[in-house]
C-alpha cells in the first residue's frame, strides 16, 4: 500500500508539472484570470444582455485565436452566416463594417492576402435556423468537415445557447426551462469532452440584469442548470457611462480555472465599427469597487516577501 502511495505522488507531481495546452486570449485580464487561457474539454459562457456584445466578444475572440494559427467553426442560429463573416472579416481587416462596402477591390485582395501570409489557421461559419440544431447535427458537422475537408476546430462557437434544441427533448414536449437550458448546456459540454476542445456560447440577462450595473448568476435568464453546468462565465455590463469611453465592464461569475474573486471585474475596450475588443490602460481598473485587484497584489507581495515554500516543511 505505502509504495502504490508513493508512486501516484510522483504520478501527481508529474501532472502538475505538465503544461496544459490552453488557447491563449490577446486581452491580458482574460489571460490572467484563466491562467493562461481556455483549456479543451470546457464550456465557457459570456452572459450579456441584448446589444451589450455577446457576439462581437465571440467574433473577436473567433478573430484573434485564428491569427494564432488555429482553426476555429462558428456556428450561428441568430444572425446569417454573411453577417458574421462581415463582423470577422471587419476585425482581420481593420475596417469599419460601414466601410468594407466601399473599400476599392485592390485594395481588399491585398489586405486578404497579407492577412493569409500570417496565418495559416481556417475558419467554417455553419448557419442553422434558430432552434433547430442540437449536438446530434454539430457533431455531424465536425465528423464531415474532418472527412470532406481535413477540418478539425480548434474551438467551437456557438451562438447562442439558448436558441440550441436539444438531443435528448423534443421541440413542444412538456418540460420546463430549467430542464431544457440545463439539458443544452450538459450536452454542450459533453460534445467538448468528447471533440477535446473548448466550446464558447453565450445567453441573455434577465430583464432585470439587462438595467443593473451588477449583474450576478441570479440575473441568468431562462435556467440557473446553466451556471451550475459551465466551467467559466463571465458578465458583460455596459451603461452610457462606459459607452461614451468606448469601454465594457467585465465581471467574473464562475470559473473552474482559478480564484474568482481575483480580478473579479475589470474593463476593457470596445471599437465596435470594428468588431474589435482591447486592453486598456491600468488607470481604469482603479476606481472599480469589489474588482479583486488591490487583493490580488498584496497576496503577491506576500509570496514575494516571505517566499512560496518558506513555512513548508518535509
Amino acid at each position: 500500500m505505502f509504495i502504490l502511495i508513493f508512486i501516484n505522488r510522483f504520478i501527481t507531481i508529474d501532472f502538475y508539472r505538465t503544461k496544459e495546452e490552453r488557447l491563449e486570449l490577446d486581452l491580458d485580464y482574460f489571460n490572467k484570470i484563466t491562467r493562461g487561457g481556455i483549456p479543451s474539454k470546457t464550456l465557457n459562457i459570456c452572459l450579456a444582455g441584448t446589444g451589450v456584445g455577446k457576439t462581437m466578444f465571440m467574433t473577436h475572440l473567433a478573430s484573434s485565436i485564428l491569427l494564432q494559427g488555429k482553426n476555429v467553426l462558428y456556428i450561428t442560429m441568430e444572425m446569417a452566416e454573411e453577417r458574421i463573416a462581415e463582423r470577422i472579416d471587419a476585425n482581420l481587416l481593420n475596417v469599419g463594417m460601414s466601410d468594407l462596402e466601399e473599400l476599392p477591390y485592390q485594395m481588399y485582395e491585398t489586405k486578404i492576402n497579407k492577412l493569409q501570409s500570417k496565418t495559416t489557421g481556417k475558419l467554417i461559419i455553419k448557419e442553422y435556423p434558430t432552434a433547430s440544431a442540437h449536438t446530434g447535427h454539430f457533431k455531424s458537422l465536425i465528423n464531415e468537415l474532418a472527412l470532406k475537408k481535413s477540418f478539425k476546430p480548434d474551438i467551437v462557437f456557438i451562438d447562442y445557447l439558448n436558441i440550441c434544441a436539444s438531443s435528448r427533448f423534443k421541440a413542444g414536449s412538456n418540460v420546463n426551462s430549467y430542464t431544457y437550458i440545463k439539458s443544452i448546456a450538459e450536452e454542450l459540454r459533453g460534445l467538448a469532452v468528447e471533440n477535446d476542445i473548448p466550446i464558447f456560447s453565450a445567453t441573455q440577462t434577465t430583464r432585470g440584469g439587462y438595467v443593473s450595473s451588477d449583474v450576478g448568476l441570479e440575473d441568468t435568464s431562462e435556467s440557473f442548470g446553466l451556471p451550475a453546468t459551465a466551467d467559466f462565465m463571465f458578465a458583460l455590463i455596459s451603461n452610457e457611462e462606459l459607452e461614451e469611453k468606448n469601454q465594457i465592464l467585465v465581471k467574473q461569475l464562475k470559473n473552474r480555472y482559478n480564484d474568482p474573486t481575483l480580478n473579479r471585474k475589470f474593463i476593457i475596450g470596445v471599437d465596435r465599427s470594428k468588431m474589435r475588443l482591447y486592453d486598456v490602460e491600468q488607470i481604469a481598473q482603479e476606481d472599480l469597487v469589489d474588482s479583486g485587484q488591490d487583493k490580488s497584489s498584496t497576496i503577491t507581495s506576500k509570496f514575494e516577501k516571505q517566499g512560496k515554500f518558506s513555512d513548508f516543511k518535509i
